[in-house]
């Protein structure tokens, strides 16, 4: 089994897309970002850079005591490997999977959360960082229409860790003021990634942890790094 150290976001969503197509048993632990819960001493042993989503694997491979693993990437890839599944193990085929899934990871997610940040949690309007973040989302969407008119799934023919780890980024397009439409590949893309009943599934286990609620500023301080107390 696997516990899945969760919060609705774009990363902890990677992890349930994934484990709703393998079929892993898991359960959810919610970790309440806002209320500062990734800073406790318990999470943060699991996950020493207090961000989730973390898990732990209760029958690792060696067959030794349960293992934690952390960073959303790396638990793709670790679950990859633990099922055989969505990574491929032919040298051009896993090369091409881990180029875009590092794509996302150290391109895509930061630029879009600092869009997401600037463009919807700043206390105060920045437009040279609104202006900045908005026009890097739009340069990376050109990038991934780029790469999907060539191909059914970012990797190639096959749905891999890559599309799972860039879809709950694009997901929230809107916000991130962008037009899906003006990057038709990727609409295609999208639009069969979300009809996965993997996918529906994925984002229902997260729907009871959403809340409409605006954040507190201590809460946004918290969330965005201008304080590091841990939650009591």
């Amino acid at each position: 089994m696997i516990e899945v150290l969760f919060w609705p976001t774009p990363n902890g969503h990677k992890i349930t897309m994934f484990l709703e197509e393998a079929g892993l048993p898991y359960e959810l632990t919610a970790v309440d970002i806002g209320a500062g819960e990734q800073f406790k001493p318990d999470f943060l042993v699991k996950s020493p850079n207090n961000r989730i989503p973390a898990i732990i694997d209760h029958a690792p491979a060696d067959g030794g005591a349960p293992l934690s693993v952390f960073e959303s990437g790396a638990i793709l890839v670790y679950l990859a490997e633990k099922t055989g599944r969505f990574l491929p193990t032919e040298l051009r085929a896993r090369k091409a999977v881990l180029e875009w899934l590092f794509w996302q990871i150290g391109g895509l997610g930061p630029m879009l959360g600092q869009n997401h940040h600037f463009n919807g949690y700043a206390p105060v309007q920045v437009p040279y960082a609104i202006e900045r973040y908005t026009k890097e989302t739009t340069r990376l969407y050109g990038v991934l229409d780029r790469r999907l008119a060539q191909h059914p799934f970012v990797a190639g023919n096959d749905y891999s860790i890559a599309d799972m780890a860039i879809y709950p980024w694009i997901v929230m397009w809107e916000r991130q003021k962008q037009v899906l439409d003006d990057t038709p590949h990727v609409k295609r893309w999208f639009d069969r990634v979300a009809a996965r009943s993997a996918t529906e599934r994925a984002y229902a286990r997260g729907t009871p942890l959403r809340t409409a609620r605006e954040y507190t500023p201590e809460e946004k301080r918290l969330l965005f790094g201008l304080s590091s107390t841990p939650a009591a």
